[in-house]
């Protein structure tokens, strides 16, 4: 008799845990949306999401064509797209909200935590449409007119596609996030944040960053794709913390991995990179606020067909003093574009196609004067240059290289200071720089020398290989102290001791 009860209490005890598990799947066309693409189905999401908060459920969206108006996810659940199911953000700007005072999204959370979303299904913005609604509302007069900037509506006028606030544990997996109006995700005070596997495409309009992460600690983005209109991954806020950026693929209409906007960092791995058609920089370092940027590890960039590979730089925009040190850069193997690289988009970057004031620009690693970038060190490093440069298209001969501006005040971009004189490095403000195992070559001939430095303490050359298709010396100096050239070699033009001496710079 007690076995079986025993047998009978085991199938109970099945069966309830079965519609236990039941009871925590919140399949939204349940709660009445529509997979039509055209029924806005906000209440219904909502709905779903708060009965799975009380629980920790799962909230399922099934495969078909789901509108919806901004929609807030709660602590504790997990909001899971399936294969085929698509979550349509509306293109009436007046359904977007935002919380705690920040931007106002299709996707919100704020202080919150353990949240997950994951599946194989698409968040889709249809920001270009949403945008234009913006638009229009400023030219009918419904908006300032004198907030229109750059012929577009500022950044806080149009909705982003994600956005996490002061909150912790959040996993993003697996999913697609296409076409935002403004940024496409941000997370700001966040901690222990996971970005995996998520395929973001977005050019529907300017400003699309893929992904901002602002004042946050233990930020992973991992095995990731992003194709997008502005910079692809972009740390931001006045500090970040042990950010993990790795085995992504980077395409951007701005630079691919950009700390800027007022970014401070601390303890950032950016790992096993591939960059593509993108516009600026592989990877950009711009302390702009007086924010601190420091002990930056880039291990593995591969990049192709993009206008620069690197561009760290002090900036003093409001006045204060910022940190930028202690950057290693290893396992690099980058071709810089001679054409525009990102011509074929739907949507460009504002900003000009290369004209008659510059030709194709170096690595610039620059502090401004008595501000100084420190111990930076190149190893393992081949990048491959077009060349080209020549005087016609723009000037900036090294004996006039004492009137390349500094504009401390400005915001900086890789095209801030115009024609610079040299196609390969040019490093002014520097205490502390090395370049171990680093060839860099170019395909044509170009009228400037391969490396300048200009006010720049402790210099460290070993097996470093400049080719190019012209005569003279191929590194230049201007006030630098202790430097060692070491084994350096050149297949056309080796740098000789007379280009490292040379010290008449006329007016």
């Amino acid at each position: 008799m007690k076995r079986y009860l025993t047998v009978f209490s085991a199938i109970v005890y099945i069966l309830l845990s079965s519609t236990m598990v039941g009871a925590r799947d919140y399949d939204i066309t349940k709660f009445g949306a529509k997979p039509d693409g055209t029924t806005m189905n906000t209440k219904a999401i909502q709905a779903a999401i708060d009965a799975a908060a009380k629980d920790g459920g799962t909230v399922i969206v099934p495969a078909g064509r789901f509108l919806t108006a901004s929609i807030e996810l709660k602590s504790g659940i997990r909001f899971h797209l399936e294969k085929d199911a698509v979550l349509l953000g509306s293109t009436n700007y007046y359904d977007y909200h935002g919380l705690g005072g920040h931007h106002f999204s299709l996707v919100l959370a704020h202080e919150a935590e353990n949240i997950t979303i994951d599946g194989e299904g698409t968040i889709d913005g249809q920001g270009r449409a949403v945008a234009l609604q913006v638009d229009s509302l400023f030219h009918r007069g419904v908006f300032p007119k004198q907030r229109y900037d750059q012929n577009r509506p500022p950044e806080d006028f149009r909705p982003t596609v994600l956005q996490i606030t002061n909150s912790k544990n959040i996993t993003v997996t697996g999913i697609n996030i296409l076409n935002s109006a403004c940024w496409v995700s941000q997370f700001w005070t966040c901690e222990n944040v996971v970005f995996d596997k998520v395929n973001t495409i977005s050019d529907a309009y300017p400003n699309n960053d893929g992904i901002d992460i602002g004042d946050c600690r233990n930020v992973k983005v991992t095995n990731c794709h992003f194709s997008c209109n502005d910079d692809a991954v972009c740390l931001k806020g006045n500090w970040n913390d042990q950010i993990l950026i790795q085995n992504c693929r980077l395409q951007s209409g701005a630079s691919a991995i950009k700390f800027g906007s007022g970014a401070g960092a601390t303890n950032v791995v950016i790992k096993d990179i591939y960059v593509y058609d993108t516009l600026r920089s592989a990877v950009a370092l711009e302390c702009v606020y007086g924010d601190t940027i420091e002990n930056v590890l880039i291990d593995g960039i591969t990049q192709t067909n993009s206008w620069m590979v690197f561009y760290f730089r002090i900036n003093r925009r409001n006045g204060k003093s910022g940190i930028l040190r202690n950057i290693t850069v290893r396992n690099v193997s980058a071709d810089v574009a001679f054409e525009r690289p990102d011509i074929w988009h739907e949507s460009r970057f504002p900003g000009r196609q290369r004209g008659l004031d510059f030709n194709t620009f170096p690595c610039m690693i620059e502090g401004v004067p008595g501000l100084y970038v420190e111990n930076v060190s190149f190893e393992n490093v081949r990048i491959s240059h077009p060349g080209r440069g020549d005087e016609g298209t723009a000037y900036m001969p090294v004996w006039r290289m004492n009137t390349v501006p500094e504009r401390v005040n400005e915001y900086p971009e890789h095209d801030l200071q115009g024609e610079m004189p040299s196609w390969g490095f040019y490093c002014r403000h520097v205490r502390g720089i090395s370049f171990k195992n680093v060839s860099i070559t170019a395909k044509w001939k170009d009228y400037r020398p391969a490396f300048v430095f200009d006010d720049v303490q402790g210099i460290k050359m070993d097996n470093v290989w400049i080719s190019e298709p012209d005569e003279g010396p191929q590194i230049y100096l201007k006030d630098v102290k202790d430097a060692d050239f070491g084994n350096q070699s050149g297949s056309t033009a080796t740098v000789t001791t007379e280009g490292l001496q040379l010290k008449d710079w006329g007016d």
